[in-house]
């Protein structure tokens, strides 16, 4: 699996947060995917900083522990006066949280075992079963804490962040008004790559499955369509929800002329074999060999002679800037074959000399204040380090990435999320125009 995914609602996540303040979670372990295991559990969470423990059962209770220590395996009893444990229901709606605090000197055991907090133990004997014992370490009522139902459907690990400190200014400039708005508008309507065949800039979205590629064409076409609407198809699955390649056209305003852009999605990457986007269908796409909805086969990569293979082309057909599209929320989750992956790309499309940019997805999601003010987003220390993150992973500048938020439960406009969105797209094609430059030079000094 390329993406490890929170059961946690945003509502019950944001809920959890509240109980630190302004706090971010990371996702670190999952029993479905790491297995029920002690070892797997301490190799992923120990010394994590502080981390937060959550647990599922069919009775519908979420439960679990805060500590704001290490996990480090000495096989001590560890005093940690910000511990706490905590509860609630999580088949209601707007659910009132458990919370107990510890009744002794002690919080936690930092042992071999699952987590332990002496009243709760998690992962016993390697399985799914807890251990629950009030009134050691901590006393609680069994009835509010887990409804007496102690076998779990799901057990998590998160490492909580603070990211309650927002930069006094903000490290890159936006306009966040109306006319700001109507400028880029105008701005992306009035494109001209400066070559004549060139119309529209052909921009391929490429990312792991859920990362929000196709979420982020529905949400520039809503801007200019002056709605939110949903042409792409989305949503959440295991695998690629998108299995063919299909280019987008956006179309501006009243006149419904086409923008001089269009938005190509491919496949999910994968981390397995014959799954996801394969690199030989990525090279066919970036030389403009790939038709509009050729259907993808990930264990045979598109042949000259197969249907769907375009072998008479133009300048016009090919891709002109290559964006990979990140989940922020997940950075610290992106796999070490996931990466690879990335580079692999990364390095077929240095070859083809096409330019490339990386877009952040989600930024509401993996920042409390940015989802609070979308405006704080150059702001905040926490977007901005993960910035860096992803630049370093995959090997590109910190000018290359862009952060942006998708429209997806929303059912009217933003002001603030279509001018992040409008900014990233006149990036898009600011670097498509830079490459077209290149071929215009080249092809001037072979007429020379």
């Amino acid at each position: 699996m390329s993406v490890i995914t929170s059961k946690l609602t945003r509502d019950q996540e944001r809920m959890i947060c509240s109980m630190f303040g302004h706090a971010k979670l990371n996702l670190i372990y999952k029993a479905s995917v790491h297995s029920y295991n002690n070892n797997n559990f301490h190799y992923k969470c120990n010394q994590q900083g502080p981390t937060l423990t959550v647990a599922y059962n069919n009775t519908g209770f979420i439960f679990g522990a805060y500590i704001s220590k290490d996990y480090a395996q000495t096989g001590q009893n560890i005093v940690d006066e910000k511990a706490f444990l905590f509860s609630f229901d999580g088949r209601e709606q707007n659910p009132e949280p458990y919370r107990v605090t510890s009744t002794g000197q002690y919080s936690f055991n930092d042992g071999d075992t699952g987590p332990n907090f002496g009243s709760l133990v998690f992962l016993l004997d390697n399985g799914a079963d807890i251990q629950s014992n009030p009134g050691n370490f901590f006393n609680f009522d069994p009835l509010k804490m887990h409804g007496n139902d102690l076998v779990l459907t799901e057990c998590e690990v998160y490492r909580v962040e603070e990211c309650d400190a927002l930069l006094a200014k903000p490290w890159r400039n936006v306009t966040w008004n109306a006319e700001s708005k109507k400028g880029l508008m105008e701005t992306i309507a009035n494109w001209k790559s400066g070559i004549n065949s060139v119309s529209q800039a052909r921009i391929l979205l490429v990312g792991q499955v859920g990362a929000g590629k196709s979420s982020f064409f529905n949400s520039v076409s809503s801007v200019f369509k002056g709605h939110v609407t949903s042409q792409a198809n989305t949503g959440t699955a295991g695998t690629s929800l998108t299995t063919q390649f299909r280019t987008y056209s956006i179309r501006g305003g009243h006149s419904k002329k086409p923008l001089p852009i269009v938005l190509c999605d491919t496949m999910g990457l994968e981390e397995g074999l014959n799954a996801g986007l394969d690199i030989e269908d990525f090279t066919s796409i970036l030389k403009g060999h790939v038709q509009d909805r050729y259907q993808f086969n990930p264990s045979m990569p598109l042949q000259e002679e197969a249907p769907g293979f375009r072998k008479s082309f133009t300048l016009k057909d090919k891709i002109h800037c290559v964006v990979y599209v990140i989940d922020t929320a997940k950075v610290k989750l992106l796999p070490a074959r996931m990466i690879e992956k990335f580079a692999a790309f990364r390095r077929k499309t240095n070859q083809l000399g096409i330019p490339q940019l990386v877009l952040m997805t989600k930024v509401d999601e993996a920042c409390p204040l940015v989802a609070e003010d979308l405006k704080t987003v150059y702001c905040s220390q926490n977007i901005e380090a993960m910035m860096r993150e992803v630049a370093a992973q995959l090997g590109v500048s910190m000018s290359a990435v862009i952060p942006v938020k998708n429209y997806s439960q929303e059912l009217e406009l933003d002001l603030h999320t279509d001018i992040l969105l409008l900014n990233s797209v006149i990036q898009m094609l600011r670097v498509a125009e830079s490459y077209c430059d290149d071929l215009f030079l080249d092809e001037e000094e072979k007429a020379d």
